[in-house]
């Protein structure tokens, strides 16, 4: 499609009957002659994806929800989540299109809220039906751990045979931790770990789904919420990430000051491909770094990224192997 096709597209009367009738993405050259500069998708249930010859001003165009130079090879990946994945793809980039003009807690609280509706939903119901998962097992030892060392506070997240797999459990420790730093004025520097083969590998796939309320599952996001309190701090915090880094992996570091990364460490947002969105921050703290078409082509691939890409992104903001 043509940026003038598409123009002519998002003011037609009829675009109403193209996504009742199915159409969930398009895929758009970016023209110089033809900018479309004044266009904004809003609330339109559809993923633009932009094409361009290199990478410059144009693909910087809002109208775009993700931009592709020629022959990226995640252009066939997006496409294929979002053929499998409709609703979560284009809930994701209706939000983000939104996200990054709201205050930080409000933008918070919109992610949970499309989080929990695409829990009640066909697609991760898809998911959770042909997946099978072995019950949550109960930790051995505190998922999380926190020292005190004069005025750093360091947490360590300690679910190591899991590769700390952001359960319940977790979530709460670290957001009573993580509270402390909030209230003492004597903390000045919060360093965030992880035990084991991995900083995180994104949510407890055991807990995936087990709230029976979905209305529930929001309350508790918005009650505990490790991301929002991690931002009331972010200029203390330096987050070090190893391994695996999936979801909440680099959801919540996404927020901090200072993030460093292994040369191994490997990134993703898995959460489309099962029918959801980032739920930990990701459409937060991750548009903020790296602008929501990053952020979007980040979640709509599903795949993994390497700690380089996230360098030149912006995702993290060094590579160190201390």
């Amino acid at each position: 499609m043509t940026s003038a096709a598409l123009q002519e597209m998002l003011l037609s009367p009829y675009l109403d009957d193209l996504l009742a009738d199915g159409l969930s993405a398009v895929v758009v050259r970016a023209e110089r002659d033809h900018p479309v500069n004044d266009l904004d998708a809003g609330s339109i249930p559809l993923v633009i994806i932009g094409i361009t010859a290199s990478d410059g001003v144009v693909g910087l165009l809002r109208v775009f929800d993700v931009v592709l130079v020629e022959s990226d090879p995640s252009l066939h990946q997006i496409t294929t989540v979002i053929e499998s994945n409709p609703v979560a793809a284009t809930s994701l980039v209706v939000l983000l299109r939104g996200s990054a003009a709201l205050p930080v807690d409000h933008a918070l609280a919109a992610e949970s809220a499309v989080y929990s509706m695409l829990q009640s939903g066909a697609e991760f119901a898809r998911w959770k039906a042909g997946t099978t998962r072995a019950p949550a097992p109960v930790d051995n030892e505190p998922a999380v751990l926190s020292t005190r060392n004069d005025a750093t506070l360091s947490i360590v997240l300690n679910r190591p045979d899991r590769h700390n797999a952001f359960s319940r459990s977790m979530r709460d420790g670290l957001s009573e931790v993580l509270a402390l730093a909030v209230i003492d004025d004597t903390i000045t520097h919060v360093e965030i770990s992880g035990n084991g083969p991995s900083f995180c590998s994104g949510g407890d796939l055991a807990e995936f789904g087990s709230f029976v309320d979905p209305a529930g599952a929001h309350t508790a996001r918005l009650t505990r919420s490790p991301a929002r309190l991690i931002n009331r701090i972010a200029p203390e915090v330096h987050v070090f990430l190893h391994g695996a880094c999936m979801g909440a992996g680099i959801e919540l570091p996404a927020f901090a000051r200072r993030v460093s990364a292994h040369p191994g460490s490997s990134i993703a947002l898995p959460e489309v491909p099962l029918g959801l969105i980032p739920g930990s921050g990701g459409t937060v703290g991750i548009t903020r770094r790296v602008g929501r078409q990053r952020c979007a082509q980040l979640a709509l691939t599903g795949h993994p990224i390497t700690a380089q890409t996230a360098l030149e992104w912006g995702l993290i903001d060094e590579i160190s192997v201390g």
